[in-house]
């Protein structure tokens, strides 16, 4: 992975950039040496159409690597979701999944099901899983635990 060759990103949403959609970036950004592109368009809505709102989440879904999917979108629109989730699936790509921000309310069943695998919201946890998903990248970090005996 590289400025060159950034890894291509979908996250869900609902037609809006809620606060969940808008840390993903924070956690995303604040990663060192990694590049993403941002395939998720929340503001491009097309319509009231049914069809229309799927093919143009399956335009923005189908070129990506992986989705990272917001299980707080559950409460919003659980067939919008559904549908992206089932998606992504159906084009082999794997789904990353949130759980729910800071309510430590485990997520619904229904789309835990749907997931290649579910993390925290910590941002190392977030940028390995897409690293191992969409890249087939080895992510075995060591944490260095410094202290002083008196």
């Amino acid at each position: 992975m590289s400025q060159a060759n950034p890894v291509r990103l979908f996250i869900t949403h609902a037609w809006a950039a809620s606060d969940d959609y808008l840390r993903v970036f924070e956690y995303l950004e604040s990663a060192q040496n990694f590049f993403y592109k941002n395939y998720s368009a929340p503001d491009a809505r097309p319509g009231a159409d049914r069809e229309a709102v799927r093919e143009e989440l399956r335009r923005q879904i189908g070129p990506v690597e992986a989705v990272i999917a917001l299980s707080s979108l559950y409460e919003t629109d659980k067939d919008l979701l559904t549908f992206q989730l089932l998606f992504a699936q159906s084009g082999k790509k794997p789904v990353i999944l949130m759980k729910p921000f800071g309510s430590g309310k485990a997520a619904p069943k229904a789309i835990l099901d749907l997931a290649t695998e579910v993390v925290d919201w910590d941002q190392r946890a977030l940028v390995d899983a897409i690293r191992v998903h969409a890249r087939h990248e080895k992510t075995g970090r060591w944490d260095t635990i410094e202290f002083k005996l008196d």
